[in-house]
């Protein structure tokens, strides 16, 4: 029988598809003469016509097989498919492999279900895979509503297969996945648990992200109506013509369904090829240890509707406008993206396009230099006003090796000479400048602003900020021009790319301290300057005492690879505070002044810091915005900061990294009334261009009263239980059977991870006192073990799912190798492998689970399981188990492939082969194999048809129980067979019963 995720959401996502133009292809066919490559999975004959098509070409199968085995070549490498990406777009030897530029008419768009990725003994079936020109560019992966673990379950399987060298060749071919379990998302969570996400191929942990649909209107108009024959088709072949009319199908074809949705937005022909086209990046990074490496990035869905907005701007003839991006969101990177859209634009258009990044400080022109740089563009770095005075009145396209070039400006090296004059050149060139951190002061007044606007009055000129400016002298919207895109920091939060920020207030005896202190100084020396007061020795050698000891707390409720800035009220203050820390050698900092070491030490510093080599830095004016560091979790905040400067600052610390719900911000300078000014400021602002839109507008903090009723679920969860003894705690837990009951116990146990540092800051002592982050985790462990355990008891007592008792399994040895002695660990892993080729090469292949022989070799499974507990097996008998079950491997693999073979003889229906095998079984059989066979798919193929041409029947089980009759009266018939009436009520039950509960298992 078919799962409820095949019937629910994979079925109806394949129709989908193909409302959306695409083929549905049937892999049954492949012995009629449809083919492919097993080693990349191109399909020859769909390859092979669309490049002829799209080349105007007449390739033979071999030339094709010719071409496909050079790609495989670029396959093997280790670049995440960066080869094969290249050649995606430039073509190979001439040859284009897509038609970027004509989406609708020579391109082919089909889609496929279960097509195997296989090497050797290892492989896996991608619920539906996508293929552009035969090419296996992208698939889907789905789960049914409300699976166990959601779909981080799908994500943790999926990056372990790509992990592995394996499958190497299909993870570079690949150039983007969906997974969905059909939710809505809940924006409340961190982890992708429910929703329909979208993520880059990765070798290791890929990053799920959401997508929400900005031009419905305009993308739904691509979703044609379901064609009943194309339907049929998909249902018959996957076997589950039955489910056709049921209430739960027609909900589950409903094109607004979230799977349905995601498969629109990314999918549409124009779209599914912008991506390909503009979507992906490859980015070099370099780690802590030196070593290079290269990550495959995907555009975010407000990354994509911007470039979609600036070129309607364009269309419009409007020349300039703001982004407005929340900190975070990737603004270099969107300027990366549309310097390839552009160029391609303008190109349409007879133009050569030349790029522009305006900074307004060296550091960030650096910066960004290295961000474009590690994508793969070439830069041109202006070093004085001389050089951009030539730069802007050349023309060229490319740079060194055809790279596409943008260059990297100071605003301050635009002159009144750095203009550009229609003699200066005889083709036609587009200029488009970004401008970075738009929200700077640049002055309508002032010359660089003025020489910047005279530089090319026919430029394109694109502002990014994340905090524009709203005032009474002047706003960004009239120095830049109206907004073209906007994207805030509370979308930015609940789509996972920033985190909410914890303000921290001193404590009270720290602060009545430094009331002290600053008294005490005021006196010895009289009436002098704050900063002064704030810059001396005793004053900061107490502040650095307090910082010192509250991020070694925050390293302990962390982990140790955080890193901490200290934002200082002034340049004298900095330098105090880093000779005053010179008193701790247990951390490493770093003074950032921009006075302080030459250019080159200072960019060192940033990539030292971000390596986790230095602990902590020590900053004045400099690195408050710009500054992109994931691991800087801790912010000292010394000085008052104003206005959208404040929210540059404190976004320093909302980068996400590992599984962090909050970045936080220590307040000695009392920000909260700036900070509150500032965010209704830009509510004010949000409401005024988007009205309704800022419904789910949120503060950048999480409030102390969402903190409060967090914690007070979590200390009424934890009440009755014994939090001081993990024993105790044990011998609690083992008396519930209740699952959901030990669900919410394991949620509130989760949730004091989170706030385990936030309860020290409110000063929830009562729990905070209660018991330790250290047993917290030791009972957020045990009641893993728990739910394991009644699970695996549950699934021992059916013989129905044998797929979850070895993954429970699976899961205890998973723990078991924290356990075991080093040298036992070979011994685990090839017990771990065991296991693991059981439940890919047996379980997942068992087509019929009430097979008598079938539920022996269960129970003797059941039997292997009950010997000892896993956690506590020895590596003698893990040895020993380990022959058992590759023993009961071999003899399931065997009945498993018999009924494969006799599946493929009814087409892949699994509902016949059964009803075969329980009519031969029944004594006296009927005929011989040969006869059943020809009866069985006579009545077959007139109950199917008889079922697409009245969907209904199947609500009406003794109305369709009578209907199969004639139909197998006349097959037996026509093979000289003659029924007992026993034989026909037999036969008739087996039929009907399977095709009932194909039905009722889709409901």
């Amino acid at each position: 029988m078919g799962r409820p995720e095949d019937s629910r959401v994979k079925i109806p996502a394949l129709v989908h598809f193909t409302r959306l133009g695409y083929s549905y292809m049937s892999l049954k066919n492949k012995k009629r003469g449809i083919d492919y490559d097993e080693d990349t999975n191109i399909f020859f004959d769909l390859f092979r016509s669309a490049i002829n098509k799209i080349n105007n070409t007449e390739l033979s199968v071999d030339d094709v097989k010719k071409l496909i085995s050079d790609i495989k070549i670029k396959l093997e490498n280790d670049d995440l498919g960066r080869a094969f990406f290249t050649i995606l777009h430039e073509g190979y030897n001439g040859l284009k492999l897509i038609d970027f530029n004509n989406y609708e008419n020579k391109n082919n768009y089909t889609v496929v279900t279960e097509l195997p990725y296989e090497n050797g003994d290892n492989n896996f079936r991608p619920d539906i895979v996508v293929l552009i020109n035969g090419m296996p560019l992208s698939f889907v992966e789905v789960k049914r509503q409300n699976n166990r673990e959601g779909i981080l379950v799908e994500r943790e399987r999926m990056t372990k297969r790509f992990s592995s060298p394996i499958y190497k060749r299909y993870v570079n071919i690949t150039q983007f996945t969906v997974f969905s379990n059909n939710h809505k998302y809940d924006d409340t969570t961190i982890e992708p648990i429910q929703g329909a996400f979208y993520a880059s191929s990765n070798y290791g942990k890929m990053f799920f992200s959401k997508f929400r649909e900005q031009r419905a209107e305009e993308i739904n108009k691509n979703i044609l109506p379901i064609d009943d024959a194309t339907e049929h088709l998909i249902l018959k072949d996957n076997n589950l013509i039955a489910i056709k009319g049921s209430p739960e199908y027609q909900s589950s074809i409903n094109s607004d369904s979230p799977t349905n949705r995601i498969v629109t937005s990314l999918y549409s022909k124009e779209r599914v090829l912008f991506i390909l086209k503009y979507g992906i990046c490859y980015k070099k990074t370099t780690d802590k240890n030196g070593i290079t490496h290269i990550e495959k990035h995907i555009m975010r869905y407000p990354q994509i509707f911007a470039t979609y907005a600036i070129r309607d701007k364009l269309d419009e003839g409007i020349r300039k406008g703001v982004i407005w991006h929340t900190q975070g969101s990737g603004k270099t990177a969107l300027a990366y993206s549309n310097v390839n859209y552009l160029k391609d634009y303008y190109q349409s258009q007879g133009k050569i396009a030349k790029f522009y990044f305006i900074v307004d400080r060296l550091d960030l022109a650096t910066q960004a230099k290295a961000e474009f740089e590690a994508r793969g563009l070439h830069v041109d770095f202006v070093n004085s006003k001389e050089d951009f005075t030539s730069n802007i009145s050349s023309v060229g396209e490319s740079g060194k090796n055809g790279k596409v070039t943008i260059t990297v400006v100071n605003i301050q090296k635009f002159s009144d000479e750095s203009v550009t004059k229609q003699t200066d050149y005889n083709v036609s060139v587009q200029r488009v400048y970004f401008m970075d951190e738009a929200h700077r002061s640049y002055n309508p007044k002032g010359s660089f602003l003025a020489n910047l606007m005279a530089s090319d009055r026919n430029a394109v000129l694109i502002a990014l900020t994340g905090t524009p400016l709203i005032g009474k002298d002047y706003n960004t919207k009239d120095v830049f021009g109206n907004y073209i895109h906007k994207y805030y920091y509370n979308q930015s939060i609940a789509d996972g790319y920033t985190l909410k920020l914890i303000r921290e207030e001193i404590e009270t005896t720290y602060r009545a301290q430094i009331k002290a202190t600053l008294e005490q100084l005021e006196v010895e020396q009289g009436s002098i300057e704050k900063k002064d007061l704030y810059a001396h020795p005793k004053f900061v050698s107490d502040m650095v005492d307090y910082i010192v000891l509250d991020f070694t707390k925050g390293r302990t409720a962390l982990d140790s690879s955080i890193g901490a800035m200290i934002v200082c009220d002034s340049a004298p203050q900095a330098r105090e505070v880093s000779a005053q820390l010179q008193r701790y050698s247990t951390y490493s900092h770093a003074l950032v002044l921009h006075d302080e070491g030459t250019k080159q030490d200072r960019k060192d510093i940033q990539e030292d810091f971000k390596k986790g080599k230095i602990d902590i830095l020590v900053v004045y004016n400099m690195l408050l915005t710009g500054f992109d560091a994931p691991r800087l979790k801790k912010q000292y905040l010394a000085r008052m900061i104003k206005a959208h400067n404040l929210l540059q600052t404190l976004t320093r610390v909302n980068r996400p990294y590992k599984d962090y719900h909050y970045g936080f911000v220590v307040d000695f300078a009392n920000i909260k009334d700036e900070f509150d000014k500032t965010n209704k400021a830009y509510f004010d602002e949000l409401q005024s261009e988007l009205g309704n839109e800022v419904e789910n507008y949120s503060d950048i903090f999480k409030s102390k009263e969402e903190i409060e009723q967090d914690l007070n679920e979590v200390k009424n969860q934890l009440f009755l239980y014994n939090t001081d003894n993990v024993v105790e705690f044990i011998n609690q837990i083992n008396g519930i059977d209740d699952k959901k009951q030990l669900l919410d116990l394991k949620k509130a146990l989760e949730n004091y991870k989170t706030l385990h540092n936030l309860i020290r800051l409110f000063g929830f002592d009562d729990l905070y006192m209660h018991f330790d982050i250290d047993n917290a985790i030791k009972m957020l462990n045990e009641i893993n073990n728990r739910i394991n355990i009644l699970n695996f008891k549950q699934n021992m007592d059916s013989s129905d799912d044998m797929a979850s008792v070895l993954n429970i399994a699976l899961d205890q040895i998973v723990f078991q190798f924290r356990k075991i002695k080093e040298e036992e660990l070979i011994i685990a892993d090839a017990f771990r492998s065991s296991l693991e080729k059981t439940r890919q090469e047996i379980v997942e292949r068992c087509l019929d689970p009430k097979d008598p022989e079938y539920i022996a070799l269960l129970d003797e499974l059941k039997r292997v399981f009950k010997k000892k507990n896993i956690e506590e097996l020895t590596s003698d008998e893990m040895k020993d188990l380990m022959a058992e079950l590759d023993d009961l491997r071999k003899r399931a693999e065997r009945k498993n492939h018999a009924d494969q073979m006799l599946a493929a003889k009814y087409d892949g229906d699994v509902k016949f082969m059964r009803t075969h095998k329980r009519i031969m079984g029944s004594p006296p059989p009927i005929a011989d194999t040969i006869t059943t066979f020809k009866i069985l798919m006579e009545i077959k193929e007139l109950t199917d048809n008889k079922i697409a041409h009245n969907e209904n029947i199947l609500d009406n089980e003794p109305y369709f129980f009578k209907e199969l009759r004639p139909y197998i009266k006349n097959a037996c018939r026509k093979q000289n067979v003659a029924l007992t009436r026993p034989q026909l009520d037999f036969i008739d039950t087996c039929i009907s019963q399977e095709y009932i509960t194909e039905r009722n298992w889709a409901s």
